[in-house]
């Protein structure tokens, strides 16, 4: 039997995800699986205003990361407490467009300046 939630419930849900993430989240963004971390993001304080439509758009962008930690082909993104701390959300994709976060590149090299325009999350 399939689970289906309603829209106030899905947006609850995601709400919970901007509670949870605290006041100095991040977005990283990585290779496939989280191998190799990217980039780091910070996120704004609260990182969305109330999630509507089962869809939490994350606030205050762009955003950027000034110099890319690693170089690799973004594949995957994740948005944890702090740089290190606990995983909110993982398995986000990444891609140039229809991803969960969409970047102008999926190629990124240490160093470089990683810049997102945009990131929403759709409840399934």
């Amino acid at each position: 039997m399939t689970v289906t939630y309603t829209t106030a419930v899905k947006n609850a849900r995601l709400d919970a995800v901007t509670t949870a993430a605290g006041t100095t989240a991040v977005l990283e963004i990585g290779t496939s699986a989280m191998g190799t971390v990217l980039a780091t993001i910070a996120l704004g304080n609260p990182i969305a205003a109330a999630a509507s439509g089962a869809v939490l758009t994350l606030s205050g962008f762009p955003r950027s990361d000034t110099s890319a930690d690693n170089t690799g082909t973004a594949a995957a993104a994740r948005i944890r407490t702090a740089s290190g701390g606990t995983d909110i959300i993982t398995g986000l994709t990444v891609g140039l467009s229809g991803s969960d976060i969409n970047v102008d590149s999926v190629n990124i090299t240490a160093g470089q300046t990683v810049r997102i325009d945009s990131a929403t999350i759709t409840h399934a």
